[in-house]
């Protein structure tokens, strides 16, 4: 076994045997469920971005950004990390004040209705198995890759490594785990582009050579390659297709049941609201590492083919040998945590939630529900062909476009009816998945405002509206949103508050200086390459890129803000700051 299989293994090892440690402190559905409601900020911080992180995005977007949209993933404002925010502020809190083991329960309860339950459930079931198929196959993939085994020999090691550890730790298990995975990732991922920006020469450095060089004209534009040969005929078209995907993603950071379930464990409100917008900077923090590095492999080797593979190749060539199979280790890692969270969501709805009773499961049933799903997707892993198309259809944005406008107005809406979130769930579902299959299948060509994601959000919300203009929602329904809207006295603590009010003063802090930041260490250098600084060698303000520097500040300090006043406002309302 050479240095790489022997990272990876003892690493693998390890998180499982850690999670069936963890495993022997479940005694209840609640700690299986949802980990007794007791996780503290830590581990909801750590299983909210390792359920996000998977090969998609070190093998993917890193991709991505290597083949030529550098650029606008540095200097355009993170959108899509704002849904942590406003999802925690007007949505997860109030998730979690219902208790419920799970999110498409708590769509049960909130309409009194057991078929919007079961439409949820669904989603779940169809979106998330599918993904967890397309996360096991990469792991899969992955692992036969860097090492001596066979394709279904790998298969069977990577859905073993997470399934021995969720199957019988549940919810506890996996969010411990999780926050492990996290913290090997994030480091393996810290040193590894630390090692490659001072071998590059520093960032203004590598910056200035990635402006100068030819193979990938604009690759360090704001908008990146664009032009005959990509989707995006002008910036323009690049602008809105980035705006469209970054809101989606957004919907998908609030209310997707791998996000939003996150705040079913956590110990008290307080909890929710700092791991989400500590999250958004975890987020953040890793997007600008590793799209960094996706883009600054260019300077090493500007002709990898697949591009996807540019992590790999340059954990195995740019850094030491132990240093890459650290950093190998964390992306299986974060394939192996994303699939443990799918695994335990599918397998809690399939309990819970499609049934046609209203009563959640015994332990010992659950576990054989979930070890019956598992088995499924093994066997589903070996002989379905992986193919990208799954993750096109089955990626997160489907739940931006099902999940998103019934999740916000379950909370904040008067009106919308238990018929209404039926075919707000379906509707939103239908109008993102179909679009998109004749789409991939070249049946129609969407433009770049069309994208699947934002036909299917308005879709919901429109069939929402339509539907509950004929009915009007019942005493239970009425009765059970009052209740959501209680602030439970536990959490009015001034201390607490104090402490949380912390986080949106960061997102302030933070939307301030990042534009210092970026035009100091992008944008001049950027400039300087391009042959496009202003008189005296100054930044050269007629460009765009020094404008859409300022995104962050546009985009934080407001949200900053906002967040600090709501939170002041709802525990703490009669104590002066």
């Amino acid at each position: 076994m050479d240095t790489y299989t022997l990272t990876i293994a003892a690493s693998v090892l390890l998180f499982v045997a850690i999670g069936n440690y963890s495993g022997r402190k479940v005694h209840s559905v609640e700690d299986y469920y949802v980990a007794g409601r007791r996780a503290p900020t830590l581990l909801i911080l750590g299983t909210l971005v390792a359920s996000v992180f998977s090969t998609a995005i070190f093998l993917g977007e890193a991709g991505f950004t290597y083949e030529g949209q550098l650029g606008p993933y540095l200097l355009l404002p993170g959108i899509a990390v704002t849904g942590y925010i406003y999802g925690a502020l007007f949505f997860g809190t109030f998730l979690r004040r219902s208790r419920a083991p799970t999110v498409a329960d708590y769509f049960g309860h909130r309409f009194d209705s057991r078929r919007v339950q079961q439409a949820a459930g669904a989603t779940i079931v169809l979106g998330l198995g599918g993904y967890l198929l397309v996360v096991t196959q990469g792991a899969a993939l992955l692992l036969s890759d860097l090492t001596a085994l066979s394709y279904p020999a790998a298969v069977l090691v990577a859905w073993a490594s997470y399934t021995l550890f969720t199957l019988y730790g549940g919810s506890r298990g996996v969010i411990i785990t999780d926050t492990l995975m996290f913290l090997l990732f994030t480091g393996a991922t810290v040193l590894f582009v630390f090692f490659l920006v001072d071998d590059f020469g520093g960032v203004p450095r590598a910056v200035e050579a990635l402006a100068r060089q030819d193979d990938k004209p604009d690759l360090a534009a704001w908008h990146g390659v664009i032009g005959e040969g990509t989707p995006w005929p002008t910036a323009i078209d690049f602008f809105i297709w980035f705006l469209i995907i970054d809101f989606s993603w957004s919907m998908v950071y609030a209310v997707s049941p791998w996000q939003s379930s996150r705040h079913l464990m956590a110990r008290d409100e307080h909890v929710v609201l700092r791991a989400s917008i500590y999250a958004c900077f975890a987020v953040i923090f890793m997007q600008y590492l590793i799209y960094g590095a996706g883009g600054l492999i260019n300077l090493a080797n500007p002709a990898i083919e697949p591009a996807e593979t540019v992590m790999l190749w340059a954990a195995q060539h740019l850094v030491p040998e132990f240093l890459g199979a650290l950093l190998l280790a964390g992306i299986v890692a974060a394939a192996l945590s994303s699939a443990s969270t799918f695994l335990s969501l599918v397998g809690f709805s399939v309990s819970n939630d499609l049934g046609a009773r209203d009563q959640i499961a015994g332990l010992g049933t659950t576990r054989l529900v979930m070890c019956a799903v598992a088995l499924v997707v093994l066997g589903l892993s070996l002989f379905v062909p992986a193919n990208i198309f799954w993750i096109m259809i089955f990626i997160g944005t489907v739940f931006a476009s099902s999940w998103g406008p019934v999740a916000f107005m379950s909370v904040w809406s008067k009106r919308i009816t238990a018929r209404a979130a039926t075919w707000g769930l379906v509707v939103g579902l239908l109008a993102n998945v179909v679009p998109a299959a004749f789409d991939y299948a070249g049946l129609i060509a969407l433009p770049s405002y069309a994208d699947p994601a934002l036909l299917g959000v308005a879709a919901s919300f429109l069939a929402i509206v339509v539907v509950s203009r004929r009915g009007s929602p019942g005493a239970r329904e009425v009765a059970y949103r009052e209740r959501l809207h209680e602030t439970p006295a536990v959490d009015r603590d001034w201390r607490k508050t104090r402490v949380t009010l912390l986080a949106p003063a960061l997102l302030v802090v933070y939307g301030a200086c990042m534009p210092v930041l970026l035009l100091r260490f992008y944008v001049l250098p950027y400039q300087r390459g391009s042959g496009s600084l202003g008189a005296a060698g100054g930044i050269n303000w007629s460009e765009a890129e020094p404008w859409f520097a300022f995104g962050p500040a546009l985009l934080f300090i407001p949200l900053g803000t906002l967040a600090a006043v709501v939170i002041r406002r709802r525990y703490a309302p009669s104590v002066p700051i």
